[in-house]
């Protein structure tokens, strides 16, 4: 019976980068985007499900960067979504990557109950820089975007107990390597993973401003789980 795994994350937090090497050791993504303006190696996003993000996020008043505060999965998405996981069903491990996932990851746990998670985070402050080079955000709307999603993937990791990664650790690679050891995967890759170009990585914040009380703790804690 094949199996699923969805990477959960915040933009610009490593998600694109977690979810190439998965692509690598033998995870299948079906069609996805493997070169953009802000990613040289692509964001490994499949357009549908993007899409499906997109609209169903619309539908509930709210964007990837307003995100609702719920999100109710209407009958006509539910009905794409199963087209979807239909479509990747002959891989033994299949795999998706979208960081609007974080918000409307229930009702994917409603059709994959099994769903596998793998969770990556990010200095906050790396985070708003990088959207604020990419979408021109204040560094104020970045900092709030990341605590909304942080905050989201700290809750689920309450639930499951799935892996967290830090994008900012030295050894990214080695520990996604040693994570995919614990998939079935059909054709496990004999090298070395080689996806990851730490050169394309902005190792430390440009400011050294403070963090708000809250958001440090959040980080904090979720790089306790990550180590």
């Amino acid at each position: 019976m094949s199996e699923a795994v969805a990477v959960l994350g915040m933009h610009r937090s490593g998600t694109s980068c977690l979810t190439g090497l998965l692509e690598q050791a033998g995870v299948f993504l079906g069609t996805v985007a493997t070169k953009s303006g802000w990613n040289a190696r692509g964001n490994r996003e499949n357009p549908q499900i993007m899409q499906l993000h997109e609209d169903l996020l619309g539908v509930n008043g709210g964007s990837w960067e307003a995100p609702p505060a719920s999100v109710v999965w209407p009958a006509e998405l539910r009905l794409v979504r199963d087209r979807i996981i239909r479509g990747h069903q002959h891989a033994p491990v299949w795999g998706f990557k979208d960081p609007r996932t974080l918000l409307v990851l229930e009702g994917w746990l409603a059709a994959l109950p099994a769903l596998y998670l793998v969770g990556v985070l990010r200095h906050p402050l790396l985070v708003a820089e990088s959207l604020q080079r990419r979408n021109g955000f204040s560094l104020e709307k970045g900092l709030e975007l990341w605590r909304v999603y942080n905050e989201k993937l700290l809750a689920f990791h309450g639930r499951f107990k799935f892996p967290i990664l830090s994008f900012d650790d030295a050894a990214f690679t080695d520990k996604v390597a040693r994570l995919t050891a614990g998939l079935p995967l059909a054709t496990p890759r004999a090298s070395p993973l080689d996806f990851f170009d730490p050169d394309l990585r902005h190792a430390a914040p440009s400011t050294d401003r403070p963090l708000a009380d809250e958001t440090e703790r959040l980080y904090l804690t979720l790089r306790e789980i990550a180590a």
